[in-house]
């Protein structure tokens, strides 16, 4: 197997590289992009906190080779502000209701909920735990994620269209 060349669109950028045969697209991330927002965590597809956005679905990227993502566009949470200082109105709500704790699941919690809230803009709090379960989170016991999930789909309801 050779290198081959990938282009895709990360974080709203065009991107082109060359990309050894399996390395996954977690690996790409991390290593070539720096985008260290996406946890190397089971490194099995087990655990989420590899979570990324790939043309809007949320995916493991610990088990997706970057040769598949060619022409797509991924999304990291790096990718979810236009500014280095503002915070998206996930982030803000995690915070607020305390569903960070460690912080290793936050990232791929945050993208699974950005892609429930993109299609079911007012989720029942089942509809949230369904949509969050296939991410482990070791500290906070859910509820809080569970909370800030639905705060943030309640502040979208108010703002006006």
């Amino acid at each position: 197997m050779k290198p081959e060349v990938v282009s895709f669109l990360l974080n709203n950028r065009e991107v082109v590289i060359i990309a050894p045969p399996l390395v996954t697209l977690q690996t790409v991330l991390r290593e070539q992009f720096e985008l260290t927002a996406t946890k190397a965590g089971c490194l099995q597809g087990g655990c989420g906190s590899c979570t990324v956005l790939v043309d809007g679905e949320p995916m493991v990227s610990c088990l997706l080779p970057v040769q598949d993502i060619d022409g797509r566009a991924v999304t990291t949470l790096e990718g979810l502000t236009t500014a280095a200082t503002e915070l998206h109105p996930l982030q803000e709500s995690f915070f607020e209701n305390f569903a960070t704790q460690c912080g290793f699941c936050t990232p791929g919690m945050i993208l699974v909920s950005k892609a429930l809230l993109d299609h079911v803009p007012h989720p029942s709090r089942a509809e949230i735990a369904e949509a969050i379960s296939g991410n482990v989170c070791r500290c906070t016991g859910y509820q809080s994620i569970i909370e800030a999930i639905a705060q943030a789909a309640e502040r979208a309801e108010e703002v006006p269209a």
